[in-house]
């Protein structure tokens, strides 16, 4: 495993029952502790880190021409799951891993993401940064054949989910990266789930990062960020 220098990660996960459980505190390793901000790297004017949260903010004043990312300096973590808690109070956000950096200047990333918006119309599913786009949609098991076609299955209802998941408080974001194997959990519940086994765009490892999107003026925060190793 392709990962952070002097971090020791140790728990096993064989089944879905044993991903729900909570690790132990000594089996995790911190991502963010609510410290500064020299773990990782972005844009200052945009990141910043305010009362052990981790703030992206964009303005009216000065609107961004593209999204750009908070980019996790530890490591290209391959199988994993990871934990962070996020309060969106306005705008486009999500959680980004298995990414590969695509623009060092702007801080741009490419790969899998945990998506995480105020509208609470995308939370929660799968997409593809400046890939395939929308992998799965909340609510769906995706299987993602050699060729790229989709079988999708619904385990969920789609509205059914957003009602538990709270725009402007604090959530539980949870994502499992078990080899081909992707789930995302909001607040204990499972909302997307993907079986990748296109080769060629399915990413093995790569960066963690946090998005800020482009458009309207938006806020938000990150806390407890956390992973550990499945092996």
């Amino acid at each position: 495993m392709r990962i952070f220098t002097g971090l020791s990660l140790a728990l096993c996960l064989a089944t879905s029952t044993l991903l729900a459980e909570k690790p132990a505190e000594s089996d995790v390793t911190v991502l963010y502790d609510g410290g500064d901000l020299s773990a990782w790297e972005g844009r200052s004017d945009l990141w910043s880190a305010e009362n052990g949260e981790i703030v992206g903010r964009t303005t009216a004043e000065k609107p961004i021409k593209g999204n750009t990312f908070l980019i996790w300096k530890g490591g290209t973590p391959d199988n994993f799951e990871l934990t962070a808690q996020f309060k969106i109070e306005s705008g486009n956000s999500g959680i980004q891993y298995r990414s590969r950096v695509v623009n060092e200047k702007d801080f741009v990333v490419s790969g899998y993401q945990a998506d995480i918006d105020f509208g609470n119309n995308y939370a929660g599913i799968l997409y593809e940064e400046k890939g395939r786009g929308i992998l799965a949609r909340r609510g769906q098991k995706v299987t993602i054949g050699a060729d790229g076609a989709k079988e999708a299955s619904q385990f969920g209802d789609e509205a059914g989910l957003a009602s538990a998941i709270h725009p402007g408080e604090w959530n539980d974001f949870r994502v499992v990266a078990d080899g081909i194997h992707l789930q995302h959990f909001i607040n204990g519940t499972m909302t997307a789930e993907v079986i990748d086994h296109q080769e060629d765009k399915a990413a093995k490892d790569g960066v963690i990062a946090l998005q800020i999107h482009q458009g309207p003026p938006m806020t938000v925060r990150f806390k407890n960020i956390k992973i550990r190793e499945i092996k």
